[in-house]
This record gives C-alpha cells, structure tokens and sequence, in this order.
C-alpha cells in the first residue's frame, strides 16, 4: 500500500455522550415538524470537525500527528456549549441544518486558525472558509418541497444541547459505506494546558 492517498481523515473534538443524547432528543421533534428530502445525521457519528482533509497517505498521517501533538502543547479544555439552530448557506438556499457552538469559541477559532496555517506549512491546503463551529443535524438534498424550516429557524433560540469540556484533538479515519460514515481513532491529543 506504501503511500497511496486512501485515508481519508479529519482532525475533531469528542461530543459527549449526554450531549449526543439531547441532540438525539432534538432531531425527533424536529423530524416531526420538518418535511422533505432530509437525511439525518446520526448523533453517534457527529463531532466538531475543525479540519478535513479527504483522502491522504500514512506518511501524511504522520505529517498530520507530529504537527497537532506540538500544536496542542500548552493548550487547556475549552469550555463549550451546543445551542441555537441555524442553516448553511442561507434560509432561502439551505442545504444544512445545524446547532451552534458557543462559550470559548473566541479561543477555539484561534486554535483552529493557528493549526490551519502549521498544517498549511506541512503541505496541507489551507482552508478557504472561516472557521465556524457547528454541529451537522441534517442535510437538505431538496430545499424545493421543505415544509417547516421557516417555523424552526424562527424559534432557533429555543434548542439548546447542554455544555461540555472539550479535552482533546482527534485524528480520525473515514470509511464511507452505504449506511453513511464509519470513524476510527487514529490518535488522541489532550488538551493538558
């Protein structure tokens, strides 16, 4: 295999369980408000991804692991919370439905810039899009036929997931199957500041 470009990975923090679980809790009554071609993220797959990188080789996991594991040195947990709905792009043209991060996400956006741009200097490509923390409940295939986002996103305020310490860095492996994403931990990097 040597250095074919077959993993595909992603650096994330861990969602814990309870939090997982009221998100869980608020994508059932949001299935029963919202009508259309949706298809809905599991809670045990979703994680706060702070970069993607497709499909890369071992020898780039390597590249990938030395540069977060110095990168975290001297960095703390981040205090978080999951609240507030909202869609990507826009209202009129949407094609994600998500929760928002909030709490130490001034810090966060630092951390995530800063690694972008050691990460770029390692030979990875930089990200084009600002940073903005979320969590993916649903993708819209269809906007056209979507009966009740209007009625959600104007009661946003209203979803809240719960608050949590956000401890570590994850490099995770992606293998794509007909029922949707399988993650593997490759490398855990604390938070220990």
């Amino acid at each position: 295999m040597g250095d074919e470009k077959s993993i595909r990975s992603f650096l994330a923090i861990d969602v814990p369980p309870e939090v997982l679980s009221d998100i869980s809790g608020i994508q059932a009554g949001l299935k029963k408000t919202l009508q259309g071609a949706i298809r809905w993220v599991r809670p045990g797959g979703m994680h706060l991804t702070l970069k993607f990188f497709g499909d890369v080789s071992e020898n780039d996991i390597a590249v990938i692991s030395r540069i977060a594991g110095e990168h975290v040195n001297g960095i703390g947990p981040f205090a978080l919370h999951v609240q507030k709905l909202g869609v990507f792009p826009d209202i009129n043209r949407p094609r994600v439905l998500w929760l928002g991060i909030y709490g130490d996400v001034g810090a966060l956006v630092n951390f995530q810039k800063a690694m972008d741009q050691k990460l770029h200097g390692g030979g990875f490509a930089e990200e084009k899009r600002p940073f903005s923390p979320h969590l993916t409940l649903a993708r819209i295939k269809e906007p056209r036929g979507l009966i009740g986002l209007a009625k959600i996103v104007e009661n946003r305020d209203n979803y809240t997931a719960g608050h949590f310490n956000a401890g570590g860095l994850n490099l995770y492996r992606s293998y794509l199957t007909p029922r949707g994403a399988v993650y593997t931990k490759l490398a855990y990097f604390p938070f220990e500041g």
